[in-house]
């Protein structure tokens, strides 16, 4: 009666009593204050055997019962949830219409369009993903992530464009896993590249929905490829370049996951600590870039479109929100790539401003609700307007 591993039996959530238990499991975490949690493999979690018991008929009931549980004991208490599915299926676990199920869904399809747009250096598999996206409840939001706790799974693209990312971000056999995942870091793929770092979390951070990091990657953190499996990418966190890494005062010998100790990635070099001091940092970067995020809420709450810039290689989208537009623009390829935007008639008409960006060169702006620039290679910007400012 196991899904996965044959340690991990399923449980019968048709059952009163193992209901109560997970309520009581929910309960105690939330008295602690935890906002919420991570449903893993949701679509199994309800998946039924046999077609003998009442609940069978509607399976989606089980998650409309721990919602309404958890935001009883806590109001704002969150459910973020991983389902894996069909894009025709998907909404239902958000609860369609209603809403009156899982708060957030991490948005596989998205994620997967991004690392076909990072190997081909075009926006379209992400500008096609975006818009295939199905209509959700009002207060529910999409999560976007470069990366999580497991391999990097690749399942919802053909096997021609499976085969393209693994190409340029899993060349050896021993990188990949399942036959459809990547077992690295994002920052193992691109070799540490600072500019391609930026670019992809600059993307992380403005697209439509809720950005989630992966513990480490605030740092650039690495994968430790002599894990086995997933366990590649879960090595202990690096706090600072003392020793084990500021993680724990035991025996680095004894770790049952194993340092990053040597190269680019090791703890030694790259950490916490260093890169708090470091005003250049990717640690710094990505507090600026998650501070600006929360002043311009439009990023997540806004309606938003994609608008023409005259070239594939950059993806330029607006988000408009209570009296408030942002539009951001990012250049996937390489090389450099000129642009021309014309911000639309629903775009507020206030002064627009440069609100994020490299640290280095010409700031871009707007002449007539116009903005014309060539971005670098992987350049990308950030810019906003309100009404009456």
């Amino acid at each position: 009666m196991h899904r996965f591993m044959p340690h991990q039996p399923d449980l019968n959530i048709n059952n009163p009593l193992v209901r109560n238990e997970i309520h009581k499991v929910i309960g105690f975490w939330l008295e602690l204050g935890l906002s919420g949690f991570r449903i893993d493999a949701v679509p199994f979690v309800i998946e039924q055997v046999g077609g003998d018991h009442p609940a069978v008929a509607d399976p989606h009931d089980y998650l409309r019962d721990i919602r309404g549980f958890a935001q009883r004991r806590r109001g704002d208490c969150m459910l973020l949830a991983e389902a894996n599915e069909p894009l025709e299926k998907i909404a239902a676990f958000f609860g369609d219409q209603h809403g009156d199920q899982m708060n957030m869904l991490f948005s596989f399809v998205t994620n997967q369009a991004l690392y076909l747009s990072f190997v081909r250096g075009s926006a379209k598999p992400v500008v096609e993903a975006l818009r295939a996206l199905p209509p959700i409840p009002a207060g529910a939001q999409w999560a976007n992530f470069i990366k999580n706790h497991d391999e990097a799974t690749l399942d919802k693209l053909t096997d021609e464009q499976r085969d393209e990312v693994f190409e340029a971000f899993a060349p050896e056999p021993s990188m990949r896993l399942f036959g459809r995942g990547i077992r690295r870091r994002f920052p193992n793929m691109v070799d540490g590249d600072r500019g391609r770092l930026e670019h992809a979390y600059s993307l992380l951070f403005s697209l439509p929905g809720t950005p989630v990091l992966f513990y480490g990657e605030e740092i650039g953190l690495g994968d430790n490829p002599d894990m086995k499996g997933r366990e590649a990418v879960r090595p202990p966190m690096h706090w600072s370049g003392e020793h084990a890494a500021g993680f724990t005062t035991a025996r680095e010998v004894d770790l049952p996951r194993k340092l990053v100790r040597d190269g680019p990635f090791g703890y030694r070099s790259l950490n916490v600590e260093e890169q708090r001091g470091d005003s250049n940092s990717l640690l710094n970067w990505m507090e600026r870039a998650i501070r600006v995020r929360k002043e311009w809420p439009a990023f997540g709450w806004g309606a938003w479109e994609v608008l023409d810039a005259g070239n594939e290689s950059v993806l330029a989208h607006l988000a408009t929100w209570d009296g408030s537009s942002v539009l951001a623009v990012h250049n996937f390829a390489g090389e450099p790539a000129r642009i021309t935007v014309q911000l639309p008639a629903d775009a507020v008409d206030g002064r627009w401003r440069h609100i994020f960006g490299p640290g280095d060169g010409e700031v871009p702006e707007f002449r007539e609700r116009r903005l014309a620039v060539e971005l670098p290679p992987y350049g990308y910007h950030w810019f906003g307007g309100r009404e009456g400012v």
